[in-house]
């Protein structure tokens, strides 16, 4: 009895746990193919290439939580850091951003792996 009651407490427990990491933790998939993966604690989450050329690099770090952050993403192909923001709607984490005073801006839609 004990071993079934203590088998599904560690299944619900851990469904829960999935349930309680922010919207934009886990891994995206940019319009090019590259993967990248959010993690983080707290409101702080960092993003990290982890296929194609700069795997392993940072694309920077955002604040917030339930689904709307402010940060900055670092387009690394081009060199440039962007001041920007992102929201999760369902699978979708869109980034935009903007450079030089708002004269650059960019965005991109990432598709949840």
């Amino acid at each position: 009895m004990f071993r079934k009651t203590g088998l599904a407490a560690i299944a619900i427990l851990m469904a829960a746990g999935s349930a309680w990491a922010d919207p934009i933790e886990g891994t995206w998939k940019r319009p090019n193919g590259t993967l990248i993966t959010y993690a983080g604690s707290g409101s702080k989450f960092c993003g990290t290439v982890m296929t194609g050329e700069y795997k392993g690099k940072s694309i920077g770090c955002m604040t917030g939580s339930d689904g709307t952050y402010k940060g900055t993403v670092n387009k690394l192909d081009e060199g440039k850091t962007y001041s920007g923001k992102a929201s999760v709607s369902g699978n979708t984490l869109a980034l935009s951003g903007c450079v030089l005073g708002g004269l650059i801006c960019k965005s991109e839609s990432l598709a949840r792996q």
